[in-house]
């Protein structure tokens, strides 16, 4: 008979036995987790970035300030991709004989590609979302652009050599957002009407843009073809290069279901782990009769490989399809909750639950099995004979590197997962070592105890390598769960501190010096909270340490950055949502001193660092400054904020206009017209429907972490109860023997409980501090979100632990405990 027969045959009599169903029933459980895990948040990413490319008005747009080549047209359409052009540029929109400057946009049909505009039939009337343009010989106008100029739906206004009759107002266009601070209000028309206007001449400064929209990897094709095309005045923007605060939400989501799916690889590690444990234990006793009959240690690896191999495989795409469904039947039950539609899920967590399931097992319960080929012949006669060391440390170095590299995988940021993977690793010498010498106390404390506490505590300390991985595994399975629950809650305190209910949703520029104290008079009659006001002076970068610049060395977004006019302000002290990371803030008696203080993420961009000297051109006369210190700046809480400040008496005797940011209360609009008349020259920027589209998207993010983080939960407790059955076989023989030597079952059931009372106690302590600790690492060092200490976290993560791993414990031995003693004896 071939190894392969005798594997086959040895894994049929096994599994009728009962050996190998909860090796199976732990691999099952966990390839399940982590692919219903994976699952669902492939599709909540997909779902998320197809939602978040609503900011875009398409999957991708390229954007040029000369008319789109016919090349990047012809391709698109090669490659079967929906697509719109748009352009626009200021320009006068004229009625009678009133002016005022407009943002035109001119658009295809079809237009937008990704969302849908929202208009009104009359000035008064509530919008509607369409999915039509603007006819020909018609405009659409923002209810700001209506005001201005004193005009009604209906009206006729002049466009250049072109009369256009107004047709509706623009209450909402998806792609406003990237152009946050456009100076004017929009007015929309068809692009086939924009060459009649004659506003477009040579030297004109127009910005085109291509839309596409389709499937997502025809989209991402198109791109790196197009990067490798792209020209002078060309680049591709996608949602990654949306604003600061689109692209911050988009981070923090993704990274909290890279950390929830990193869980998922724990929990399936400890689960496979123990019943690996398990299934060593169980099959000493056939491995020496081999070895009596003749058996070679490598026919015994073999055989077990083969029956590891065959149980991997088998459990991996039972657990692959059991997450499948699980997750399939969340999506149905969240239809519309999460987002509109979830799309398909990729293949990608298929074949990340095969290899979890085949990777993890043989290299985490190939070690353990590994040391039955030194169980002696002996054993046969003598079972009282110790059991195979499991010490060997070089043998679970390819366990240790296969976790390690599924982990880091499944976090999708190196970052992330080095910094999880540190701690998780960290965590178990920890845990191990508190196991160790809680064996040890525990050997003195029970000779002080007596009855069930007693035999709770000298059972565990009579096992101490077996307790202290018991003790261990489920400290990790329980620190994972408390990791992503603190994470989760330092991530939805962020998203609604970011964009609170009275959010600054207007912007006023353009504010003159002599200005300021009328303005604070008119915010008081109006009784709205006087606001604070931003002096900024227009600057050009033209030297780095006394040398010019040389933007050649910089990539395309990077020499936008440089060749830009900066925006510089001063202010004694800073503001709240901007962060020191290197250097420090002047003091009061620093003021005129030539410092600046610049935002980490331009710094970084530039290649600019502490104790450089920056040139600027600033109304023809040139300033130099130094660097001192580099900010963190939370850009997504929608307050004015700058790249370069300096301290007070350096730019003062420049030209210099304010800025401010107000919330103005929905029903409080016609403050703004009545501020525009008193100070026609102040240009308000009205943000209002840009912060209702993040703080939608805000919205749908954290429907989409709380669900995966509820799934996560479930899925992390069927893992420790399949864990926690793998290691109650021996408890089960102990109790046996007790109950034929006369013991009562009330006083096994007691011990039984004061026993994994003990564990409980000890995993859910080392688990609530090991996840203060690494939440805080994540929180800080990768997410960049405030970590907040949760003193009842050990309350909540010790008291879980009794009510849940005891009685777990109780399901999987009650049936033992309740046969007679005669029939327990026959069984052993």
């Amino acid at each position: 008979m071939n190894k392969l027969q005798f594997a086959w045959r040895l894994f049929k009599r096994n599994w009728r036995a009962g050996e190998l169903r909860i090796l199976a029933f732990a691999v099952v459980i966990a390839v399940a987790a982590v692919t219903a895990v994976g699952f669902f948040t492939d599709r909540v990413q997909s779902g998320l970035a197809r939602q978040s490319n609503l900011l875009l008005a398409a999957d991708l747009a390229l954007v040029s300030d000369h008319p789109i080549p016919e090349d990047y047209i012809r391709e698109a359409q090669r490659r079967g991709l929906s697509q719109a052009q748009t352009l626009h540029f200021p320009s006068m929109a004229t009625h009678g004989t009133t002016s005022h400057l407009a943002e035109i946009k001119a658009v295809d049909p079809g237009y937008p590609l990704r969302g849908r505009l929202r208009i009104a039939a009359a000035e008064n009337a509530a919008p509607q979302p369409t999915n039509a343009v603007p006819a020909s010989g018609t405009v659409w106008m923002e209810p700001r652009l209506l005001t201005l100029l004193g005009v009604h739906v209906g009206d006729d206004i002049v466009l250049g050599e072109r009369t256009f009759k107004l047709a509706a107002a623009l209450h909402f266009e998806p792609d406003r957002g990237g152009d946050l601070f456009s100076i004017a209000p929009r007015l929309m028309m068809a692009h086939g009407d924009m060459a009649s206007t004659g506003l477009i001449q040579y030297g004109s400064r127009v910005t085109y843009r291509l839309l596409v929209a389709g499937d997502a990897k025809a989209v991402e094709d198109y791109r790196l073809w197009l990067n490798s095309e792209l020209k002078r005045g060309e680049r591709v923007e996608q949602v990654s290069d949306a604003r600061p605060e689109i692209r911050n939400v988009l981070t923090k989501a993704r990274q909290f279901l890279g950390l929830s799916a990193m869980a998922s690889v724990v929990l399936a590690s400890v689960a496979m782990a123990l019943a690996g444990m398990r299934f060593m234990a169980r099959n000493l006793d056939a491995c020496a009769v081999m070895r009596c009959l003749g058996a070679s240690q490598r026919f015994i690896l073999d055989v077990h490989l083969l029956q590891l191999v065959l149980i991997g495989l088998l459990g991996s795409l039972a657990g692959t399809a059991l997450g499948f469904f699980a997750q399939e039947a969340l999506s149905r039950l969240l239809a519309g909750m999460v987002l509109e539609r979830l799309p398909s899920p990729s293949w990608l967590p298929v074949l990340h639950g095969l290899l979890t399931g085949l990777s993890v097992l043989l290299g985490v319960v190939w070690p353990l099995l590994a040391r039955l080929r030194d169980v002696p012949a002996l054993r046969v006669l003598r079972s009282d004979l110790p059991s195979p060391s499991m010490a060997r440390g070089l043998a679970f170095v390819p366990a240790v590197a296969i976790i390690a590299g599924l982990m880091v995988w499944t976090a999708q940021e190196l970052k992330l997962g080095l910094i999880a993977l540190a701690g998780f690793a960290g965590f178990m010498a920890l845990a191990s070592l508190v196991a160790w010498f809680a064996m040890r106390g525990l050997r003195r404390w029970s000779r002080q105890q007596a009855g069930s506490w007693r035999f709770g505590a000298v059972n565990l300390a009579r096992h101490p390598a077996a307790s202290i991985a018991t003790i261990a595994g489920f400290s990790l399975g329980l620190m994972a769960l408390l990791l992503l629950t603190l994470v989760r809650g330092d991530l939805l305190r962020s998203w609604q501190s970011t964009l609170p209910p009275e959010a600054p949703n207007r912007f006023a520029i353009n504010i003159q010096p002599d200005q300021l104290i009328d303005l604070q008079a008119f915010f008081q009659r109006e009784q709205l909270p006087p606001p604070t006001f931003q002096p900024m002076v227009r600057g050009r970068l033209i030297e780095v340490n006394g040398k010019p610049l040389d933007v050649s060395k910089y990539d395309e977004r990077a020499r936008r950055l440089a060749e830009r006019e900066f925006n510089l302000s001063w202010a004694t002290q800073m503001q709240e949502d901007n962060r020191i990371v290197a250097g420090r803030w002047w003091t009061p008696q620093e003021s005129g001193r030539p410092q600046l203080s610049l935002e980490q993420g331009i710094a970084d961009t530039l290649g600019l660092h502490l104790g450089d000297r920056l040139t600027y051109d600033v109304a023809g006369q040139t300033i130099v400054l130094t660097i001192t210190s580099l900010r963190k700046v939370e850009w997504d809480s929608m307050r004015a904020n700058f790249f370069a400040v300096t301290p007070p008496g350096v730019l003062n005797d420049f030209p210099a206009s304010y800025i401010t940011s107000f919330y103005l209360p929905p029903q409080h609009e016609d403050v703004l017209n009545r501020l525009v008349q008193s100070f026609n020259n102040v240009t308000v920027i009205d943000v209002a429907a840009i912060i209702a589209q993040i703080r939608s998207m805000m919205d749908r993010m954290a429907y989409a972490v709380q669900f995966v983080f509820g799934f996560s939960l479930l899925a992390g407790i069927l893992v420790l109860y399949a864990a926690l059955a793998a290691t109650q076989d021996a408890r089960a023989l102990e109790y046996t023997l007790l109950r034929v030597l006369g013991a009562k079952r009330r006083q096994m059931v007691a011990a039984m409980l004061a026993e994994f009372a003990l564990i409980a106690a000890l995993a859910g302590l080392v688990a609530a501090l090991g996840a203060s600790v690494l939440a805080w690492g994540i929180s800080r060092y990768a997410l960049h979100l405030p970590y907040t200490f949760n003193p009842a976290l050990l309350a909540w993560s010790v008291g879980g632990a009794l009510a849940v791993i005891p009685f777990a414990a109780w399901l999987g031995l009650r049936n033992t405990m309740n046969l007679p003693p005669r029939q327990l004896l026959n069984s052993v």
